[in-house]
């Protein structure tokens, strides 16, 4: 069993369909997800560029497109919103999901709104993406920027209402910030280590340290702009020495799997946030790939109760914790 606690499938489903086609998921992510041996994750809303411009605009239409995928495919989905509900989906051999949120910058400063996608299912949420907004600051937003008043009130109420709470892209200030208020576990999605590179949506050891000491997990990013800063150090090999380092920061409970593919994201979306055309890591280019990092893991000599720590058992424990 492996959880990836992060994939923009719901991007790709909204580009597709409302470019006509239908059964996204079906016709081109499920014989990759059955190959790597993914039953399980966070798929995230997530306001692509160029439509952060209006980002409550593209929200709905995600939330339009994602719906009708799920319901014309419930043979194939299942969307979790209790623990239970994720063991039910898992022994019944469908694609387990959680519906994450990628940036609350659609709410402005109407935090309620936090309320209303609970309603409709979401139980994963970062405060932004790489922006700035009325809640927090994102890796591109003021470095001195951080967490504001209306952020702490949205952690607030994200904890109350058992969504997982997510500060992957939050800048270093927004970080710190919100460390001193949060009060349960708390994730970073998809983060690599910032001492192996250098790249600022990499986290320090000592955040890596912090989120340990929360009772946290961290889940490893493919994204190849995260994995070294030397390009042709980019690889799959380089990629494990991430984990290594998070293991030995961290310990093995609190490290997790967050790929973030962008194979089947459309240029000017990739374009505005990758430094390479492309951002694969070499040998590690999509999910139908991850029995390979699996083999570098076993090669390394981690156990098998370490690799499905890793895999999928951490995340079960945030999950069984935060959602109601």
């Amino acid at each position: 069993m492996i959880f990836d606690s992060h994939a923009d499938i719901w991007t790709d489903v909204t580009m597709m369909r409302q470019k006509g086609e239908k059964d996204i998921f079906k016709n081109k992510h499920i014989h990759k997800y059955t190959k790597g041996g993914v039953n399980c994750g966070i798929f995230v809303i997530w306001v692509d560029p160029p439509y952060d411009k209006n980002p409550k605009k593209r929200v709905l239409e995600i939330i339009e497109n994602m719906s009708v995928e799920i319901l014309e495919n419930k043979d194939v989905f299942r969307i979790a919103r209790t623990y239970n509900d994720m063991i039910q989906g898992i022994n019944d051999k469908k694609l387990t999901i959680l519906i994450g949120m990628e940036g609350l910058s659609f709410i402005g400063d109407n935090i309620n709104l936090i309320d209303a996608m609970y309603m409709f299912g979401a139980r994963h949420a970062s405060l932004t993406w790489n922006e700035e907004n009325p809640l927090a600051t994102g890796v591109r937003g003021t470095p001195e920027r951080g967490l504001t008043d209306i952020g702490v009130k949205a952690i607030r109420k994200l904890e109350d209402l058992g969504i997982i709470l997510d500060v992957s892209h939050l800048n270093d200030n927004s970080f710190w910030d919100v460390a001193k208020v949060v009060t349960k576990p708390f994730i970073a999605s998809h983060s690599n280590c910032r001492s192996l590179c250098s790249n600022k949506r990499n986290l320090t050891d000592d955040q890596l340290r912090f989120i340990k000491e929360a009772g946290g997990v961290v889940g490893l990013n493919a994204f190849s702009d995260f994995v070294s800063d030397i390009k042709e150090e980019r690889n799959i090999q380089h990629l494990a020495n991430h984990i290594d380092h998070m293991v030995d920061i961290m310990g093995i409970e609190h490290v997790g799997f967050g790929f973030d593919f962008c194979d089947y994201l459309e240029s000017d979306t990739m374009s505005s946030f990758a430094e390479e055309e492309s951002a694969n890591t070499i040998g590690f280019e999509d999910i139908t790939k991850v029995p390979d990092l699996i083999d570098i893991l076993n090669n390394k000599g981690y156990k098998k109760e370490d690799i499905d720590k890793i895999a999928y058992k951490n995340y079960f424990r945030i999950i069984e914790k935060i959602l109601k």
